[in-house]
């Protein structure tokens, strides 16, 4: 059976660090879509900076309990 991919979180390269971290300490999968990285490689420019991390839609919600630190600090 094929996993699907959800995004989790998009954020500045060093959140996206850290989260991989409780991510792989909890063996939770994951993909990395930085699309700025991968356009520089390309030889083209890109202003934004967002890197996503992306997790299977079965661990969806036992990864969504590492996201509090990062969003508590976002709301106005």
């Amino acid at each position: 059976m094929k996993n699907t991919y959800v995004r989790l979180f998009t954020g500045s390269f060093i959140e996206v660090q850290r989260l991989q971290l409780d991510l792989e300490d909890a063996e939770i999968p994951f993909i990395v879509k930085n699309k700025s990285a991968s356009a520089k490689m390309a030889g083209f420019g890109s202003l934004n900076e967002e890197v996503e991390i992306h997790v299977p839609q079965k661990n969806l919600k036992k990864a969504a309990a590492f996201l509090d630190p990062f969003t508590k600090d976002k709301t106005p």
